[in-house]
């Protein structure tokens, strides 16, 4: 079972790269002109916003796991091309190359709506204004729509394993009622999700996955040792960038790392 992935070299894939090799998946990167190959895999030069480049990589695959996007970037016309039509590109060269491998997409818990009565479900219906989600809610209809064996499998926030993004968390959200939970998930659990994936478990499905506990910025901050501004009015969106994984679980799904808490008592933060 050979794997094509891209976005290889970004915070996910460097990490998960590694995670599948080890699990004895034979996986061949989607890497650009002079960036690096992780050990154990193979490599193919090319780019999702090359469509040249393309039928060579996905050419003998037996999955696709799409990791490539671009999310933190005022230059929307980039996030679109990129989430979008290169998404477009890559299920043209499978269809044509490689129409029985199942193709994996990452997504977000950005898709769900701000104002949400409930944790973010896959069947709610999604409407997002910013171009990172909505590129890539674009991105899933494109690929349920393609032909393909799919699965889409949408993350939150994604952290540990050395990658600084919990770190830079306060930089972000220092505007943030400090009660707003947020649904988190490990790197080792992206991994998780990612075999279940490949071994058919989500074969045309929406999935969220994420921990087991939501955590509010107020105690994420507590984590990193950092003081936030305190603040008691009424928190406007309760259940903005939360995710009900209860799916997931009924699929088989047990993140490794429970908590945010348990990561950094095991130093897998």
């Amino acid at each position: 079972m050979t794997i094509l992935i891209t976005g290889a070299t970004g915070l996910v894939g460097e990490r998960l790269v590694p995670r599948l090799i080890e699990a004895g998946r034979s996986c061949r990167l989607l890497l650009r002109a002079g960036k690096p190959c992780a050990a154990g895999a193979t490599a193919v030069t090319g780019d999702i916003l090359d469509p040249s480049t393309l039928p060579d990589a996905v050419r003998g695959v037996s999955a696709i796991v799409h990791l490539a996007a671009v999310f933190r970037t005022q230059d929307s016309d980039l996030i679109w091309r990129s989430n979008l039509d290169g998404t477009r590109n890559l299920i043209a060269a499978a269809k044509a190359e490689a129409p029985e491998a199942r193709f994996i997409l990452s997504s977000t818990s950005h898709v769900y709506n701000i104002g949400n009565p409930h944790p973010g479900r896959e069947d709610d219906p999604v409407d997002p204004k910013q171009a990172y989600p909505a590129s890539k809610v674009a991105a899933e209809n494109a690929l349920r729509e393609s032909g393909l064996t799919w699965s889409i499998v949408r993350f939150p926030f994604v952290y540990g394993d050395g990658d600084g993004h919990l770190e830079s968390l306060p930089r972000y959200v220092g505007d943030w009622h400090p009660a707003q939970r947020m649904s988190t998930i490990h790197h080792r659990d992206i991994a998780t999700a990612m075999n279940l994936a490949l071994d058919g478990v989500f074969d045309r499905r929406v999935v969220n996955v994420a921990d087991d506990a939501a955590m509010s910025i107020h105690e994420l901050a507590g984590v990193l040792e950092t003081r936030l501004a305190s603040r008691s009015e009424p928190l406007p969106h309760p259940w903005h960038l939360h995710v009900d994984t209860s799916f997931a679980r009924r699929l088989g799904f047990r993140p490794t790392v429970r908590t945010v808490h348990q990561a950094l008592q095991e130093g897998l933060m």
